[in-house]
């Protein structure tokens, strides 16, 4: 009998699908959206030197209700401030096999709401 595969394990193969033609640099760090039941959390990473740049989450901010899209909004928002100070403009947008909707979706039109460009 097959076993069925997680909904987890299908993410994490669409996510390094993507993961294979996406990559970050210093001048271009990859926006990297990580999305749970009770949270969401947004970094900008640089690839070539395996570094994260810049994090928020909806823990660091100390959201009541981090699971809904009023959170990812504000997540996406400090992440663009965050980044402003270190002088990062551009990124790559890396949904992480997550479908472009709902609070992924929210977070990145907040990000390029606060300035960044992807």
């Amino acid at each position: 009998m097959i076993e069925k595969a997680s909904r987890n394990s299908v993410r994490r193969r669409r996510a390094v699908r993507v993961r294979r033609k996406v990559k970050g640099t210093a001048e271009k760090p990859r926006l990297c959206v990580f999305r749970s039941n009770k949270n969401i959390e947004a970094q900008l990473i640089d690839d070539v030197n395996g570094v994260t740049l810049v994090s928020a989450s909806s823990t660091q901010l100390k959201l009541g209700n981090g699971g809904n899209i009023e959170a990812a909004g504000k997540v996406g928002a400090a992440l663009a401030e965050k980044a402003k100070g270190k002088g990062i403009e551009e990124v790559v947008f890396d949904r992480n096999g997550y479908l472009y909707h709902g609070r992924v979706a929210a977070l990145a039109d907040a990000a390029r709401e606060g300035g960044l460009k992807f």
